[in-house]
């Protein structure tokens, strides 16, 4: 398999900005490899709802690494994944970095978030001390087994203490260990632009509409400097959306709704491999030299 943690630190380390739209399962991850992006943000927030839950905190590591896992699995590109607040103490972040890292992941974030956490774009935050959250920022630095697996820390701070104290912490954890830095919810334009001016390391800006931070372009951010853009709630919102309209339209009419992009079955099946499947299967039916080969 590919080293994709050190793909990613590669990338980080050149001048085009890392969009990573956020996936839940593998469909979402193959059309986010098939439409050309370099990485997919393993989104929280999308997996919970993939359990039928709202992001509070409701979804254990060992769900969340398995969600991980099988993005990783699906798609050949680095996975950035959503570690929450570590899943418990420092013994906890250790555990969880060890088990992210053993799927394949590329990078995980962890928030300095009181447990149960709640949606960085929601009211009712709370954050632990700030000793506290570098003793696990430390955590997850020593427990990668490769260097190049990636360490963001993930402040909710600014909502809380404020845009302060929201840069003071991105900072003193970069200090503690971690790569990358994530002031989450950014509340304008200007406070945007500060984040990656301010913080003494790489930024991450979580691209999410209808949240606490301004509707901006991707282009934009680049030109301030940031080195990665997420964009979690992109798939969940269309999937729900259109799923809502589709079973509404059904509901009503009693005919099937004719779908957005209409395809045959097998091509519905060919954007999640049918081909790659079917040669596979003749492949090895064949007998002879060509099937001791593809052994």
């Amino acid at each position: 398999m590919p080293n994709q943690a050190a793909n990613l630190r590669a990338m980080l380390a050149g001048d085009e900005l890392i969009v990573a739209p956020g996936a839940y399962d593998g469909l979402t991850a193959t059309l986010v490899a098939k439409a050309g992006f370099k990485a997919i943000y393993m989104s929280g927030a999308a997996t919970a709802a993939s359990f039928g839950l709202p992001d509070f905190g409701l979804v254990t590591m060992t769900e969340m690494v398995a969600t991980a896992g099988r993005i990783a699995r699906t798609a050949d590109l680095p996975v950035i994944a959503d570690a929450d607040t570590g899943f418990g103490d420092e013994m906890h972040v250790f555990r969880a970095v060890r088990e992210y890292e053993a799927q394949g992941v590329a990078a995980i974030h962890m928030e300095d978030q009181e447990f149960p956490k709640r949606c960085g774009h929601l009211e009712g935050k709370a954050i632990i001390p700030l000793d506290e959250y570098l003793a696990k920022i430390r955590a997850a630095a020593a427990a990668r087994r490769s260097p190049d697996f990636t360490i963001i820390a993930r402040t909710d701070s600014r909502a809380v203490a404020g845009f302060e104290e929201a840069i003071r912490r991105a900072n003193a954890a970069l200090e503690a260990g971690a790569d990358v830095a994530f002031v989450e919810a950014p509340e304008s334009a200007e406070e945007i632009a500060e984040v990656p001016r301010r913080v003494k390391g790489p930024c991450l800006l979580n691209f999410h509409r209808g949240g606490k931070t301004p509707n901006v372009d991707l282009p934009w951010i680049q030109s301030l400097g940031y080195k990665i853009a997420i964009v979690p709630g992109l798939l969940l919102r269309s999937v729900a959306n259109i799923c809502e309209q589709m079973l509404a339209e059904l509901q009503e009419t009693g005919r099937h709704p004719v779908p957005v992009r209409d395809h045959s079955t097998r091509e519905l099946f060919q954007k999640f491999g049918a081909d790659e499947w079917d040669d596979r299967r003749e492949r090895f039916r064949t007998p002879g030299p060509s099937r001791a080969a593809a052994e």
